[in-house]
């Protein structure tokens, strides 16, 4: 199985443009104090630790393949004096396997247009998920890349592997018995999706 595929992991500055109240957009999504999270393809934690804050004392799984981000995760959490975030080094394919319990919120950010095997990956993740457990898509729309720029530059993945969220819903609703709850818009360029049972 090859690794799951990166497009690249931005800067904090990058992320903070992008990003700029990274809490309040979890809120958005339906973070709740209590919910037992994971967050798929973590990198050094931009989500995972305001995750961290407001799902608090429930604990925060940040999963990525890349060991050098998490070890920035574990670090930065340790400056900000977080404690309920627990790194997970993995292949998110395999999540139910990685994480010792359910999930009240699986959320993948920035990444669903890279996965190879869809149907599989989400399969992995309504299984590790607790009966009344959410998945939360967040998706960069179906832009041309040239349109989606930051800092003044392009950004985001190339033109032909965006998703429309029509085209996201149905890939998570023809893999699992999840479904679409509601369409959250995330001005700029990007949408989320929460899935339930």
């Amino acid at each position: 199985m090859d690794r799951f595929q990166n497009t690249g992991q931005p800067d904090w500055d990058w992320w903070g443009r992008m990003w700029p109240t990274p809490g309040a957009t979890l809120r958005r999504l339906g973070l709740a104090s209590g919910d037992r999270v994971v967050e798929i393809g973590s990198g050094n934690g931009y989500f995972a630790l305001p995750a961290a804050r407001i799902a608090d004392p429930s604990t925060v799984y940040a999963v990525d393949v890349d060991e050098s981000l998490l070890a920035e995760l574990d670090a930065l959490a340790a400056e900000q004096g977080i404690d309920n975030v627990a790194t997970v080094e993995g292949d998110a394919r395999s999540l139910p396997e990685l994480l010792p319990e359910p999930a009240d919120f699986a959320l993948l950010a920035n990444a669903f247009h890279g996965i190879e095997d869809g149907a599989a990956f989400v399969e992995g993740v309504a299984a590790a998920l607790a009966a009344d457990g959410r998945f939360v898509v967040v998706n960069w729309r179906d832009l041309p890349r040239e349109e989606t720029t930051i800092g003044g530059e392009p950004r985001g993945p190339p033109t032909d592997l965006r998703l429309p969220p029509e085209a996201t819903r149905r890939a998570v609703e023809d893999a699992s018995e999840l479904h679409l709850a509601r369409e959250v818009d995330l001005p700029p360029y990007h949408y989320g999706l929460v899935f339930e049972r």
